[in-house]
C-alpha cells in the first residue's frame, strides 16, 4: 500500500478555509464528528467518487478506484473541514511515516488557526 498525498483534496481543503467553511472543534472531537460508514456511502452515492476524494488527503493509487479503501486522511464532514480531524490526521501521518501528508495538515492547521484571529 503507497499512500500518496492527493492534491485535489489538499486543495478543496485549503477552498473550505479561504470560504469560512471551518468547525474549530477541539482535539478529541473527531470521533464523534467524523461521518460513519452510512454517511459516506449515502455522500459516495449522491455525489460519486470524485467528490468522495475531495475529502481525504491521501491517495492509495494501488487500491481500486471505486472504494472507500483507496483514500485516506479525511478532514471534514462532506459539509465542513474540522480543526479535530486535522490534528487527527496530522497525528497519525506522522506515526506511519507519510511527511508530505503531515506536511501539507500542518499548513492546514496554521490556516484555520489564522483563519479564527
Amino acid at each position: 500500500m503507497t499512500v500518496n498525498l492527493n492534491r485535489k483534496g489538499y486543495e478543496h481543503a485549503r477552498k473550505l478555509i479561504r470560504d469560512g467553511d471551518v468547525v474549530r472543534d477541539e482535539r478529541d472531537d473527531w470521533s464523534e464528528h467524523a461521518p460513519d460508514a452510512a454517511e459516506e456511502n449515502r455522500f459516495v452515492d449522491k455525489n460519486g467518487w470524485g467528490e468522495f476524494s475531495e475529502w481525504h488527503l491521501g491517495v492509495d493509487d494501488e487500491a481500486s478506484e471505486e472504494t472507500k479503501g483507496r483514500f485516506s486522511f479525511p478532514y471534514g464532514d462532506f459539509k465542513k473541514i474540522h480543526r479535530c480531524a486535522v490534528i487527527s490526521a496530522e497525528s497519525r501521518a506522522s506515526q506511519h511515516n507519510h511527511d508530505d501528508i503531515r506536511k501539507v495538515l500542518g499548513e492546514l492547521m496554521e490556516l484555520i488557526d489564522e483563519e479564527k484571529k
